[in-house]
């Protein structure tokens, strides 16, 4: 079970909620993957309502936990400001922090984050921070109080999967009573399965389903590919070797084939 504060998921799986093309397509993706957590942006909220239909509605509908987030904040006062806002409107104290500093590679930008994330902290909220792979910026946010990180595996929306998985050990690693969330850059089942195999407690992703060909399909592939790597990571991988090793013993075999001598 994922246990965020006082709640309990049986999913690891987060999803987003953007770029769909319709609001079925949407809430057929979101039955199919099976996960219990949305994270929805106040601003979509209120600049876009599917055909005059109430957007949270799609979510809400299908059982999901609200996330709100920060999304197209450049500032801790942007994300500040949009995180209150959000708490009043989703009645929700849960907050994802993003606050990006290069428009381009929309990198975030760790001053800036870690200055939001102490206002809101100090304020109440159960904050998940976006941030990169970072150690000491992941460390900061604990010492602040961050209770769960969410660092990327890639660029947001590149598709690119884990592109530092030496870093993201690490951060399992030094990190083990933090709960971590790899959020962006996952592009395939594949992706999440090997993030989900490095023992993080779960994935967060957007693109990769929303972009599918078949929506219902993708969401369904992920939800089975976060479970396999779960169960993978909990079963105990064998390690890796830098020599081979027989599956079969020979100790007792009648006879070993050394290869035929010319005569």
């Amino acid at each position: 079970m994922l246990k965020i504060g006082d709640e309990c998921f049986k999913s690891r799986l987060i999803m987003g909620t953007a770029l769909y093309p319709s609001p079925d397509i949407l809430r057929r993706a979101l039955i199919a993957s099976e996960s219990q957590i949305a994270t929805v942006s106040l601003r979509r909220e209120s600049s876009m309502s599917f055909g005059g239909d109430n957007f949270v509605s799609y979510i809400t509908e299908a059982g999901l936990r609200l996330l709100p987030n920060t999304a197209n904040s450049y500032s801790a006062e942007q994300a500040v400001l949009t995180a209150r806002m959000s708490r009043d409107l989703f009645n929700t104290n849960w907050i994802k922090l993003e606050v990006i500093g290069d428009s381009e590679s929309l990198h975030p930008n760790p001053f800036e984050l870690l200055k939001a994330a102490k206002i809101l902290i100090a304020e109440g909220f159960e904050v998940f921070p976006y941030t990169s792979d970072d150690l000491i910026v992941a460390q900061k946010l604990v010492e602040a109080g961050c209770r769960i990180v969410m660092p990327w595996a890639s660029q947001i929306g590149s598709g690119q999967g884990p592109a530092n998985i030496r870093a993201l050990e690490t951060l399992r690693l030094r990190l083990p009573d933090v709960l971590l969330i790899v959020d962006a850059g996952i592009g395939r089942p594949s992706h999440a399965t090997q993030i989900m195999e490095l023992g993080y407690d779960a994935v967060l992703l957007n693109s990769a389903i929303a972009l599918a060909h078949d929506q219902e399909k993708m969401a369904e592939a992920f939800s089975l590919a976060v479970k396999s790597g779960r169960s993978a990571f909990k079963s105990g991988m064998m390690p890796k070797r830098d020599f081979a090793s027989p599956s079969t013993p020979i100790l007792g075999t009648p006879f070993r084939n050394e290869g035929v001598k010319a005569i």
